[in-house]
């Protein structure tokens, strides 16, 4: 299991060793290409409780696909499940999420055991694809890291048979679980980007409403939809770490493409449609909602001011 999960994360990285500065002290601009886009339909975590829950909801996708003509195929081990720890942090305020930054740990487990290195995250999320697609995630000082710029589809606010789109600018990089429980000033030397939020240099960071988030990763296959263009299906179940308590599910598949040009014709109406049909076929599963950040963030008394 520890093999599979670290080819899990290897296998989409394109990673850069960059940094934003030259020596001279002058910046780079990066023109970033949005190259995904992501389906994300919410589920009620607690029709999960049980495993054959988890292979009821696989006939529902299948029955979906099916009826489009759309292959789902097994990928790697069918069903093959991964656990995680997902912990977002911010200032007392959220100053950060309630300006558009999201800053979260993920930390993968291998045998029940926790691996030494956290994926830190940044994004940078909003309707706007130009005022996201401007902000630049990339962090200050050289290290490894995956810039990623996504078109997200989620599903409405308050009603089942649509779809809205959200924009993503986010950058990956993997690190020890340094600085970031510290001051915002000693995380704004890692991404300078939080810089525009504006919090006071000495305000301390911490884990967003004290909730550590337990993530089951189930590998729900690869849905193809035709002109070379494949989907990883899983499915996500999110729930509090010490109490157990369930928080929301999420069935997500995500498309990667040169650019948006590639991404057209029947591929694009198929990936939409399926979307459309999962929602049809499978309204019982369905939460609505609008992210499971938000859904973490609103968990507490401090106002939230939603950008997604």
């Amino acid at each position: 299991m520890r093999e599979a999960a670290v080819e899990e994360r290897d296998e989409s990285r394109m990673s850069t060793f960059i940094t934003n500065h030259h020596p001279d002290g002058q910046s780079i601009v990066h023109h970033d290409v949005l190259q995904y886009r992501e389906y994300k339909l919410l589920l009620r975590a607690d029709q999960f409780s049980h495993s054959q829950q988890f292979h009821k909801f696989w006939k529902v996708t299948r029955r979906a696909a099916k009826s489009l003509g759309i292959a789902i195929r097994k990928r790697g081990k069918p069903m093959e499940t991964h656990l995680r720890e997902v912990i977002f942090f911010d200032t007392p305020k959220f100053r950060l999420y309630n300006n558009g930054f999201i800053l979260r740990r993920r930390t993968f487990y291998g045998d029940g055991v926790p691996q030494p290195e956290y994926e830190l995250t940044l994004k940078f999320r909003g309707p706007d694809f130009k005022a996201v697609a401007e902000v630049d995630v990339r962090p200050l000082l050289p290290c490894l890291n995956v810039v990623k710029l996504k078109e997200e589809i989620l599903l409405p606010y308050d009603k089942l048979g649509g779809m809205r789109t959200i924009y993503s600018h986010g950058c990956e990089l993997d690190t020890p679980n340094t600085m970031i429980t510290q001051s915002f000033e000693t995380i704004c030397e890692v991404f300078p980007a939080l810089l525009r939020t504006g919090a006071k240099a000495r305000t301390a960071l911490s884990v967003v409403n004290g909730i550590a988030i337990e993530e089951v990763l189930v590998n729900f296959g690869e849905i193809d939809f035709g002109g070379n263009l494949t989907a990883k299906a899983t499915l996500a179940i999110w729930r509090n770490r010490m109490t157990q308590e369930y928080f929301i599910g999420e069935y997500g598949y995500q498309l990667k493409f040169h650019s948006p040009e590639d991404f057209r014709g029947k591929p694009k109406e198929l990936s939409e449609a399926f979307y459309l049909g999962l929602q049809s076929q499978a309204p019982e599963w369905i939460e609505l909602g609008t992210t499971k950040t938000a859904m973490i963030y609103r968990m507490g008394k401090t106002p939230v001011v939603s950008h997604e």
